[in-house]
């Protein structure tokens, strides 16, 4: 897992100069969650509210995503992916896609049905649960 994380964060660059491993994620979460408060981010990965608001503004200076009024809450704003953010987050997952693919290339199709099952049954654990 360490060298699965440390090959995400060197790829994470290469993907695109302007987005870090951590730019990506937030941007992901936006996308999937379709928007959400800052406090919610902070709260669903578990770090200290200013890291994800120094991370937040640099988005925000980077045009790719912006701050706006809930429609049911207007006392809170609620982040939302900008043009811009939708068109770069699109060119990096299709590339990040693209790199997967050809790393598995060469798998023969049982070890594939293997690992995708593995990684479903990784994914469906939640948060802080370990299967024995």
């Amino acid at each position: 897992m360490t060298v699965f994380a440390r090959r995400a964060r060197a790829s994470a660059g290469r993907m695109h100069p302007e987005l870090s491993l951590v730019s990506y994620t937030l941007l992901g979460h936006l996308e999937e969650s379709g928007g959400c408060r800052a406090t919610d981010l902070a709260a669903h990965y578990a770090l200290d509210k200013s890291t994800v608001s120094r991370q937040v503004a640099a988005l925000e200076r980077a045009g790719l995503i912006e701050r706006r009024l809930d429609p049911e809450d207007h006392r809170v704003q609620v982040l939302q992916l900008t043009e811009a953010g939708q068109e770069i987050l699109g060119q990096v997952t299709l590339r990040r896609r693209a790199a997967v693919r050809e790393r598995l290339v060469d798998f023969p199709e049982e070890d594939l049905v293997r690992f995708a099952a593995y990684l479903e049954r990784y994914n469906a654990a939640p948060d802080g649960a370990t299967d024995r």
